[in-house]
């Protein structure tokens, strides 16, 4: 580990993580209202993209899939149910199962090219070979491994 310096300010801010991170969230999130529009939010299009790969899933586990809390996500699924793209079926212990609707798949369907387009714009200034090194190690920075579906957090 690089030795701490004595002065906290000497340490450049374009040098600084979790400012490069912010960064680099506000410019994907604003690539994607950019090529999908302002109807539908980036975790909102992982809640569906969620439930398109696992249909019927429980709220809960849909969360830690997304790496929401749960008290988000169900703001999240009530908020996709009001604009008719998923269901929210009541299941024992409160627990709630969540299905996309015909119009949530229609709408995924309709974003997915829009989705490749962005991600290939947000990407194009890397290479590919560094397209798949900066993949990789941003899946390890958010302890994504090759078993493990969903982040941990």
């Amino acid at each position: 580990m690089p030795m701490q310096p004595d002065d906290p300010l000497s340490i450049q801010l374009y040098d600084q993580p979790g400012h490069l991170i912010r960064r680099a969230h506000q410019i994907a999130v604003a690539q994607f209202h950019e090529a999908l529009g302002r109807d539908i939010t980036p975790v909102q299009y992982a809640v569906l993209r969620v439930l398109h790969e696992h249909p019927g899933i429980d709220q809960v586990t849909a969360a830690q899939m997304v790496a929401l809390d749960t008290s988000t996500t169900a703001d999240i699924a009530a908020r996709l149910e009001a604009k008719g793209w998923i269901v929210r079926e009541l299941l024992p212990r409160r627990q709630r199962r969540l299905l996309l609707t015909p119009a949530g798949q229609a709408l995924l369907a309709d974003l997915t090219p829009k989705m490749h387009r962005m991600q290939h714009t947000l990407m194009s200034r890397l290479a590919p070979a560094e397209q798949a090194e900066f993949m990789r190690l941003l899946r390890k920075f958010v302890h994504l491994d090759a078993d493990d579906p969903a982040p941990r957090t």
